[in-house]
């Protein structure tokens, strides 16, 4: 068994984010190519986005730190720490209204 600290790895990522050129970070946490299932912490410095990409399964978003909007078309949802939202199942973006981090969680088809 194996135990992460949720918390001190997204201080750690957002700490990497805003030292970084890209001005994003991430760390997966379990899974892998050779997996169903993978849960990456990603953060994002300020204003940062990831550009629109396709969802690869069944994903979702727990927010730890920040605020983001996640957008699909003309549809977008905000988060805030505790929330998680569904990822659509199309194109979508992500971008951080401040300094955020998140707990993406894919299943990915097989």
């Amino acid at each position: 068994m194996e135990k992460f600290s949720l918390t001190a790895l997204a201080r750690q990522q957002l700490t990497l984010a805003q030292a970084a050129a890209s001005g994003r970070s991430s760390h997966t946490v379990y899974g892998g190519h050779e997996h169903v299932l993978r849960q990456t912490v990603i953060a994002l410095a300020a204003g940062q986005t990831l550009d629109e990409h396709e969802n690869p399964g069944e994903a979702t978003l727990h927010i730890l730190h920040g605020r983001v909007r996640l957008g699909a078309g003309e549809t977008s949802w905000d988060g805030s720490p505790g929330d998680l939202l569904i990822v659509p199942g199309g194109r979508h973006t992500l971008e951080a209204l401040e300094p955020a981090v998140v707990l993406l969680t894919v299943a990915k088809h097989r």
